[in-house]
């Protein structure tokens, strides 16, 4: 069984990728809400056109939406050297570049099942709550969020997971750095590419099966207990 030992970098790759998988996941999560209540509720010019922006990820090659972010977000770029210069934030090949490939590759995810849950949601109870003087704010906080959250549990789980398979926007934009920008996907194509290296590819397939499975498993009794909650209450 000595082959199932998982070696430093292997540690290292798992929660590296654990990490930028909460990151994406936490930092979308606010603009998630307010996309998809936008998209649920607004009735704007060009809510059609932010509908298909939000979705475009999920269509394109993930190697062209991870080039159009090392455009965007390269240290050339005008967001990336915008955030260098005044800022001193570097995206490109480093960790919190992964965090952003991968949070924008979970957003479609994210977004699609906050909004699903927002268009359930009978209006009426938002309505009565706001004829007895709650303002929009409060109405949102304290009848809104709490009917959508096995939704928006469900869209932070879709997109924990994206974030941890994520390979090819992940690698177009920040590389597979060892320690740096190696996820657990980068690693496992790394050791499939080096001679022996199955046992290592093997080791980590497994490690995210049971993550996947894990986090699929919590989705559901978070999803259950938020559902038994809101019916007692």
């Amino acid at each position: 069984m000595d082959w199932l030992v998982l070696s430093d970098a292997e540690w290292t790759a798992i929660h590296l990728s654990l990490r930028i998988s909460v990151v994406a996941m936490l930092a979308s999560l606010p603009f998630g809400i307010l996309v998809a209540m936008a998209l649920a509720r607004g009735r704007f010019w060009g809510k059609s056109l932010l509908n298909g922006i939000v979705h475009l990820p999920l269509i394109l090659p993930p190697v062209v939406t991870g080039f159009i972010l090392l455009i965007l977000f390269g240290r050339r770029g005008p967001v990336g050297s915008f955030l260098s210069d005044w800022f001193g934030i570097v995206l490109s090949f480093r960790w919190t570049g992964a965090a952003l490939a991968c949070a924008v590759m979970g957003f479609p995810l994210m977004v699609r099942s906050i909004r699903l849950s927002i268009e359930a949601v009978d209006r009426r109870l938002e309505e009565a709550a706001g004829t007895l003087g709650a303002s929009p704010l409060w109405v949102f906080a304290t009848v809104t969020l709490p009917l959508i959250l096995p939704g928006v549990i469900a869209g932070m789980i879709l997109s924990f997971a994206k974030a941890m398979g994520e390979f090819g926007a992940t690698i177009t934009f920040v590389s597979n750095i060892p320690g740096e920008t190696q996820t657990l996907s980068a690693a496992i194509y790394t050791f499939t590419q080096v001679p022996g290296g199955d046992l290592g590819a093997m080791r980590l397939t497994i490690v995210a099966i049971v993550i996947s499975m894990a986090a699929l498993l919590a989705s559901e009794f978070m999803a259950r207990l938020v559902g038994r909650r809101i019916e007692v209450e």
